[in-house]
């Protein structure tokens, strides 16, 4: 995994906009996110261009609209910040983790059968481990 900062809280709901999207100009961003709350076109470029500078994203300078685009995919930043998250938070303990979240909140039958088919794909794989 890439070792680049981690994305603050701001920084992280533009980067959603650029997965979700695509590259994006100035603009664009600031359409999407101006529909969930009220923030300034002024903000927005700061914040991408703090986050360009951080190497965050990245700049299509090629065309006279400059378009922006996540550097890093969404699945690795979110790997990222869970890793760094357990770390911090459980000890390093992913057991301490879902117990967590499966006492703090109702899993709907859809949600326990795809849990049950993950520890399942999980059991399956650490036995062909140990067998090779």
């Amino acid at each position: 995994m890439e070792s680049l900062p981690n994305p603050t809280e701001a920084e992280l709901e533009i980067l959603q906009t650029l997965w979700q999207i695509g590259p994006c100009s100035v603009k664009q961003v600031h359409g999407i996110l101006q529909e969930k709350r009220v923030v300034g076109y002024t903000t927005i470029l700061k914040q991408l261009q703090i986050m360009l500078e951080k190497g965050l994203v990245q700049r299509d300078e090629s065309a006279r609209i400059h378009l922006y685009q996540a550097t890093n995919s969404e699945r690795n930043t979110k790997e990222k910040l869970l890793q760094k998250f357990v770390i911090n938070t459980f000890q390093g303990s992913s057991h301490q983790l879902v117990m967590q979240v499966l006492g703090n909140a109702a899993a709907s039958a859809s949600e326990l059968e795809e849990i049950k088919k993950l520890i399942s794909q999980l059991e399956d794989q650490d036995s062909t481990n140990q067998i090779n």
